[in-house]
């Protein structure tokens, strides 16, 4: 069984560790053995890509090009220097 040293462990986290592993009913190493697989085994959610989503949703209805949207031009911003 592989060992693992950590070095500079800060106080507080030992402590909170410890307080942890009493609620738990656990040894430290026990419990610090639980943290990291939980945290390792989880499955972490795939970023959401909004435009292959969009494409994935709409890909029944075939190649086709949306029509282009015109816009009127940008109004001039407001000059509050004249106020």
């Amino acid at each position: 069984m592989n060992s693992i040293t950590i070095q500079n462990f800060d106080d507080d986290l030992k402590n909170r560790l410890q307080k942890r592993a009493e609620y738990s009913g656990r040894s430290l190493e026990e419990e610090a053995k639980e943290i990291l697989r939980a945290v390792l085994t989880e499955q972490v959610p795939k970023p959401l890509n909004l435009a292959l989503a969009i494409e994935r949703r709409f890909a029944h209805f075939g190649d086709f090009k949306l029509p282009m949207i015109y816009r009127e031009p940008l109004r001039e911003p407001p000059n509050f220097d004249e106020l």
